[in-house]
């Protein structure tokens, strides 16, 4: 059985899968599986995965699905992954070419970790280009952190800090990063499927995960980003209206789970923004004590004389 799953979600988009092979055959590791879960494509990725399979130069499993989103076609991966490891790979992205042999050697080192939380898995650099982190932004330094120990191939025998996604960005990062999950997590946080909707932020799921746990952070490029006009990046403002529920219920996690502090009242105000827009039975799954809800309602004023509601 191999070790990592490399997942990509593929919706009409076979001519950028080609980059994203061709990194997938550089590999200095072969020690993964390459999951294609084609979200109801309607031009020739089937055909394109097929050749790409006729080379047996890669171990490639395609899935193919009725169209339902990025958070679907995550799922559907999830619950076909057979791997320890899982990591999900854009379509229009592709890996470094040493990506899956850093992340399976930086994995094994966490045995020799501290007893302390249950580490769930890395965090790394995107990069514009394989020695260039995307947007300059880098991870801020740690030193007081946990770390587990390096192996001696990294500069200077560097140690790998402990962190949460939570305390990364107190810590002031806002970048964008390469996650790489034990599988069993992902399995136990699902998306949710929220009918009429397509997307719902990754966060959701990964602040779950984050709750209680630790990740290894490892300054190192393993995914090269090509950000396209019509990418999920650039379609923010267009995904809040597309998908009310989603922001919904990652809003409403934030404003719960967040110390107090201008950011907590900055999510409960858009957890108001959301909650005349989303069904009842989701307005009482997830509904904030009077005392966070209160707190917004400041800012959803602001909200709304910006007519943002």
């Amino acid at each position: 059985m191999k070790s990592l799953t490399v997942f990509t979600p593929a919706y009409n988009r076979s001519e950028e899968l080609k980059r994203a092979y061709e990194s997938l055959k550089r590999q200095t590791n072969k020690d993964f599986v390459w999951l294609i879960v084609d979200d109801g494509s309607t031009d020739d990725t089937a055909d394109t995965v097929r050749g790409f399979s006729d080379e047996s130069q890669v171990d490639i499993k395609y899935i193919f699905r009725e169209n339902g989103g990025k958070m679907r076609a995550h799922n559907t991966g999830v619950l076909n992954c057979e791997t320890e490891l899982f990591v999900c790979l854009d379509s229009d992205d592709h890996l470094s070419d040493t990506a899956v042999d850093d992340i399976l050697r930086v994995w094994r080192l966490k045995e020799e970790a501290e007893s302390g939380p249950e580490i769930a898995g890395i965090i790394a650099y995107k990069g514009e280009s394989p020695d260039k982190v995307i947007y300059g932004n880098v991870f801020p330094e740690l030193k007081d952190n946990a770390h587990i120990p390096a192996d001696g191939s990294t500069k200077d025998n560097e140690r790998y800090p402990l962190v949460s996604f939570r305390e990364l960005y107190r810590k002031g990062f806002r970048g964008e990063t390469t996650l790489v999950f034990a599988t069993r997590l992902l399995k136990e946080n699902l998306f949710p499927e929220i009918e009429g909707e397509k997307y719902v932020p990754e966060d959701v799921v990964y602040d779950r995960i984050d709750e209680g746990r630790v990740f290894i952070l490892m300054p190192v490029i393993l995914t090269v980003c090509e950000l396209l006009e019509e990418g999920y990046t650039d379609r923010a403002e267009a995904l809040r209206h597309e998908a009310p529920t989603g922001w919904y219920i990652y809003y409403y996690q934030r404003a719960l789970s967040w110390p107090w502090s201008a950011l907590k009242m900055k999510f409960a105000a858009h957890y108001l923004r959301f909650r005349s827009s989303v069904d009842i039975k989701y307005r009482e799954e997830y509904s904030l004590p009077g005392n966070i809800a209160l707190v917004g309602i400041p800012g959803w004023v602001v909200l709304k004389l910006k007519n943002k509601l």
